[in-house]
C-alpha cells in the first residue's frame, strides 16, 4: 500500500518497517493484536528518545493501524492511545545574499581562472543547480547527462517517491551546466559522474562546505539543503507564489513549504506600516494636509 497507493520511497518504507519491527518487539510480536493499554505503554518505553523519533514512530503506527482497519483485519483503531509529542518545526538555516553573492563570485572566480581544472566548472554547476533550481542533494547527484538542454528551460525529474516535477532552469544554471555537460564524455550515463558512478551525497556535502570555507563563510552553516533553503526563501521574499514554490521544490504539502513564510513576517508587517490607510491617520484623524 505504501508503495503503490502513497508512492513513497523504499527509504521511508524501509523507516516504517524498521519503526514497525522495533515496536512489535516492545510489545511482545503482538503488533496487530496490540489494544489502546498495550500501546499505552509505548510512552514510558520511549521517554528517552527525541521528540521528533517519537512522532515518526506513531505516524508509522497510525497509519498501520489504519490499514488494517480498512483492510477489514481489525474491527477497531486503538492508535488514540499513542503519545502525541508536541513539536515545534525548526525554522531552516539561511544563508544571506551577500553571503550568497560571496560564494558564486568565489566560484565564478576559479571556473573562469586561466587553466582552471574541469572540477571548477563542475562545482558551479552544482552550485548554480542547488541555489538556481533549488535541487535535493540525490536529484542533484543523480541527474543524467542528458538532462539539460542548453536550449530548454527546465528539467524533468523525479523526485521523492518517484513523482515527477518541472524545474525551471536560470538562465546562469543552464548555461553554466550546458558548459559543464561538454566536458561529460558521451557515453557517460550521469551528469556528474565518478569512479563508482555519480558523485555521492556526501561529496556534494564536503565540496558545496569547502567552497563556503574559501569565501569566508563558516562552513558549518552550509550544506546542499541550506542552499536548497536559500532558493525557496529568497525566491519567496522577492514574491514567489507559495503554491508555485511548492511545485517547484516538490512538497506533496503545502504545510511543508510555508516554513519560509517566516522570512515574510518583517517584510509584510513593514508593509502594513507603510501601505496601509491607517498608517496614514493620526490617532484623532487623517493626517492633515501641509498649507501650501
Amino acid at each position: 500500500m505504501l508503495a503503490a497507493e502513497r508512492g513513497l520511497s523504499r527509504n521511508s518504507i524501509a523507516a516504517y518497517e524498521s519503526d514497525l519491527r522495533q515496536t512489535s518487539e516492545l510489545l511482545g510480536g503482538a503488533l496487530a493484536l496490540a489494544d489502546e493499554d498495550a500501546l499505552g505503554t509505548l510512552a514510558g518505553e520511549w521517554r528517552d528518545l527525541a521528540a521528533s523519533t517519537v512522532a515518526r514512530k506513531c505516524a508509522a503506527l497510525r497509519h498501520y493501524y489504519g490499514f488494517l482497519l480498512d483492510e477489514g483485519l481489525r474491527a477497531d483503531d486503538p492508535s488514540s492511545a499513542l503519545p502525541r509529542p508536541a513539536l515545534q518545526r525548526p525554522l531552516p538555516k539561511l544563508l544571506s545574499l551577500e553571503e550568497i553573492d560571496r560564494l558564486f563570485a568565489l566560484a565564478e572566480e576559479r571556473a573562469e581562472a586561466p587553466g582552471a581544472p574541469a572540477a571548477a566548472l563542475r562545482d558551479l554547476a552544482l552550485l548554480e543547480l542547488l541555489y538556481g533550481s533549488g535541487l535535493r542533494a540525490t536529484e542533484l547527484v543523480s541527474l543524467p547527462r542528458r538532462a539539460v538542454v542548453s536550449d530548454q528551460p527546465f528539467l524533468i525529474l523525479k523526485g521523492k517517491g518517484g513523482k515527477e516535477r518541472l524545474v525551471p532552469l536560470s538562465d546562469r544554471a543552464r548555461l553554466v551546466t550546458a558548459r559543464w555537460r561538454e566536458c561529460v564524455e558521451e557515453g557517460q550515463p550521469w551528469l556528474f559522474p565518478s569512479s563508482a558512478g555519480h558523485i555521492s551525497r556526501i561529496r556534494l556535502f564536503q565540496i558545496v562546505r569547502a567552497l563556503a570555507g574559501k569565501a569566508g563563510i563558516d562552513p558549518t552553516r552550509v550544506s546542499p539543503h541550506v542552499l536548497r533553503h536559500a532558493f525557496a526563501t529568497h525566491l519567496l521574499a522577492g514574491g514567489a507564489d507559495l503554491r508555485a514554490l511548492q511545485t517547484m521544490l516538490g512538497h506533496a504539502d503545502i504545510s511543508t513549504t510555508q516554513i519560509y513564510t517566516h522570512v515574510e513576517a518583517s517584510r509584510l508587517v513593514a508593509l502594513v506600516n507603510e501601505r496601509h490607510p491607517l498608517a496614514q491617520m493620526s490617532r484623532t484623524g487623517p493626517q492633515a494636509s501641509s498649507p501650501d
